[in-house]
């Protein structure tokens, strides 16, 4: 647990992160569980503007796992051949539809559990589709919030779930819904891994990093 000077002032950075944005959105297009699902197991080392170019058209004519599974593997290639390692992605998805069509009804399921036994479903991947379509307060670690835990001291750690346990621990329980979005965009469009922008901070004057740029 962060000690009580320092959780005053993760308290006063979430308030400015809730003033800015009270409601901030995953980046991810999708129209339910099954896609939000699909987006987000296509979005590994990719970026999220890629899989939406690439998602529009594939999931206006498969939204369901059902309708996957008639498209078949290499109709999804062709839908996803612009996404890095797209026939690995294809085989997992095309897989993880025929699961949810045998074992959960064609639904896609809300227990970290379940879904982490989905083929290409990790821990980041099965908390992004818990925290955005179920509302649970799990916190997904990707590259952003592990360098922006670690910067500002929010939630430092040496390893994703380190920093995951960590935003669990010190971030206050009202933040905790939307802590993991806040800090993601803020890593995507402020606190950037090359030449942060340190100026344009809303949390600048809270936070410990040194090589603060101009």
């Amino acid at each position: 647990m962060a000690s009580q000077l320092y959780y005053a002032t993760i308290c006063e950075i979430f308030r400015r992160f809730h003033a800015a944005d009270p409601e901030p959105k995953g980046e991810l297009e999708h129209v339910n569980a099954f896609t939000l699902l699909v987006a987000v197991a296509l979005s590994a080392q990719a970026t999220d503007a890629g899989v939406n170019r690439a998602t529009r058209a594939l999931f206006a004519i498969a939204d369901t796992p059902e309708k996957m599974l008639a498209l078949g593997e290499e109709g999804l290639i062709e839908h996803i051949r612009t996404i890095g390692l797209f026939r690995n992605k294809a085989k997992n998805v095309i897989k993880l539809s025929r699961i949810l069509v045998d074992d959960h009804g064609g639904q896609v399921p809300s227990s970290r559990a379940a879904l982490q036994s989905l083929p290409g479903v990790g821990r980041k991947t099965a908390n992004v589709v818990l925290n955005m379509w179920w509302r649970h307060p799990a916190q997904a670690v990707d590259t952003h919030i592990f360098r922006v835990g670690n910067r500002t001291g929010i939630a430092p750690g040496k390893d994703v779930n380190a920093v995951e346990r960590a935003i669990e621990d010190n971030v206050p329980a009202e933040y905790q819904l939307h802590a993991h979005h806040w800090l993601i965009l803020h890593g995507r469009y402020i606190c950037t891994a090359r030449k942060p922008r340190c100026g344009a901070c809303p949390i600048r004057d809270l936070c410990p990093f040194e090589e603060k740029t101009p």
